[in-house]
């Protein structure tokens, strides 16, 4: 592995993916500002990377993240220290063309339960848990929380979440919609590997389309989404992947997809 940042956050690219794990296990990889920066120049080395085609972010141990370090303090207003930490974070995730996997290893809380949600796609362990930690110390939910909940669950029950600070187990956050699979403990990390190797060997992007495309058309009426879908149709289908796609499909053998 790559170190980073004294270790706080470890990479590797490995058969076209590259894998961010938060890496202060002793706290549940609580989030100071040395990870989160750390994480920040991670994700944009994985974004200019052209062989790193798909993006895993998990925690080392048994935590996922349990949120904020709340013993390192808060240096300046809380809206200074969210835009220097944690919004980075959460907007280069959104907005890298890449398929983004946040593996839910273990605990996710707080803000931690923030960075969890905000992968395009969900794995969790089933020794994995979420909670919206946030009001058992007076504070709102942060780091898109109050983006992403309510979008998947409703802003009844995400607001219940919220209030009550209950803890989500993986059966129920996959009834919820929190998640998209879930797998035993003892076979996450192979699991994990197998999905996202079979992602890399997609066409990335047009994955990455899709996501521009999805996250746009959240706020776009039904005539508007037509429209930027027809823009975005125009870039898939100026790709490599397109004319092997076809090809592929006219000559009835499976597709070799670059990614470009």
């Amino acid at each position: 592995m790559t170190q980073v940042a004294e270790q706080v956050v470890l990479t590797k690219l490995e058969h076209e993916v590259f894998y961010i794990t938060m890496n202060r296990p002793e706290s549940l990889n609580s989030a100071n500002e040395a990870m989160l920066l750390a994480m920040q120049s991670a994700l944009s080395s994985a974004e200019k990377d052209d062989n790193a085609r798909v993006i895993v972010i998990t925690g080392a141990g048994r935590g996922f993240c349990s949120g904020a370090d709340l013993r390192e303090g808060i240096h300046g207003s809380m809206k200074e220290h969210l835009d220097k930490t944690f919004r980075p974070v959460i907007a280069r995730m959104t907005n890298l063309e890449k398929p983004v996997i946040t593996a839910v290893n273990g605990v996710a809380a707080g803000a931690g339960a923030s960075i969890a949600l905000a992968g395009d796609i969900r794995l969790w362990s089933d020794a994995a848990n979420m909670m919206q930690a946030f009001s058992k110390i007076a504070l709102i939910p942060d780091a898109g929380s109050t983006w992403f909940l309510p979008r998947l669950v409703g802003y009844n029950r995400a607001f219940d979440l919220m209030v009550h600070a209950e803890k989500v187990v993986a059966e129920d956050a996959l009834q919820m919609g929190l998640c998209e699979r879930v797998y035993p403990a003892q076979e996450f990390e192979a699991k994990v590997k197998a999905f996202a190797e079979n992602l890399a060997q997609g066409p990335t992007k047009a994955f990455g389309l899709t996501k521009r495309a999805l996250l746009k058309n959240l706020s776009n009426t039904l005539d508007e989404a037509l429209e930027y879908e027809g823009q975005l149709q125009n870039i898939a289908g100026a790709s490599g992947d397109f004319a092997e796609g076809v090809g592929a499909f006219l000559e009835k053998r499976p597709a070799k997809f670059k990614g470009k």
